[in-house]
């Protein structure tokens, strides 16, 4: 990334002082209103952070809570064993969106390369937002995505630049868990301010279980519902009502065969 030059004049984007930094800085305060900038080649923007609330045992539990959680395979959190955890900021660029319509919107592209882009999806909300501390500099990934790519980005999701009023650099408080399953390694981040748990791949429930017994029982039903049809086509009002009888007999004894069918599957997968 190329650095403005000591001799380079810039702005603050919140009293418009005249900053100057040095060769290399790319994290700075303005000397006038106090604010903390990034520096991404000539342009200046606001540079923030958000605060953690979650130590590494409350991620945990977040993590173990998700695991338990309907979208992943039953039992992740016992079957399931944790190797590893790291916590770090990691960068994101933050852009408030105004549309046509006069509608504002926060959207997120990574400041850095990770494995779980679902860091895109999360929600931060500018009330949320601290002012970056030079003391977390030890804990913090520096960006490594240009702001003019994540603008590039913006643009690929047919966003024009003119629809962007807001353009920050935010430092987002991540734990990052390993963990193995069935001999696969996986990771989880847990975001530390609201512990949501982010995760591009992981053990997922197996549809196909549940999609055969859905359909299954739509199969049985619709069957039933058809035997009095057809004894009214074919034998007149009494093989229809008839029909009727044995259908509502049928349902009775299938339904409880079917839902111990749908307990079973959702109890092993």
């Amino acid at each position: 990334m190329e650095i403005p030059s000591p001799e380079t004049s810039l702005h603050c984007t919140q009293c418009g002082g005249e900053l100057h930094p040095d060769e290399g800085q790319i994290f700075l305060s303005c000397p006038f209103c106090g604010s903390t900038v990034y520096l991404d080649k000539s342009q200046v923007v606001f540079h923030w952070h958000l605060a953690p609330t979650l130590d590494e045992s409350k991620a945990r539990a977040a993590l173990a809570a998700w695991m338990a959680g309907n979208e992943t395979v039953k039992d992740l959190d016992q079957k399931s064993r944790v190797v590893g955890s790291s916590f770090e900021y990691f960068p994101v660029w933050y852009f408030k969106r105004r549309t046509p319509g006069g509608k504002e919107e926060i959207l997120i592209e990574l400041a850095a390369a990770t494995a779980v882009s679902e860091i895109r999806s999360l929600h931060l909300m500018a009330g949320d937002l601290r002012k970056y501390e030079e003391t977390l500099d030890a804990q913090s990934q520096a960006p490594t995505v240009p702001l003019q790519a994540a603008l590039a980005w913006m643009k690929e999701r047919e966003i024009p630049d003119a629809e962007i009023i807001e353009k920050s650099l935010v430092h987002i408080p991540v734990y990052t868990f390993k963990y193995l399953y069935q001999d696969n390694a996986y990771t989880a981040l847990v975001e530390a301010a609201t512990g949501g748990v982010l995760a591009n791949i992981y053990p997922a429930k197996a549809e196909a279980p549940y999609l055969l017994v859905g359909g299954l029982s739509a199969l049985v039903f619709v069957c039933l519902a058809m035997i009095p049809v057809f004894g009214g086509m074919f034998g007149g009002s009494n093989s229809a009502l008839s029909g009727f009888g044995l259908c509502i007999g049928i349902g009775c004894l299938s339904a409880p065969v079917l839902f111990g069918l749908a307990a079973w599957v959702a109890a092993k997968v």
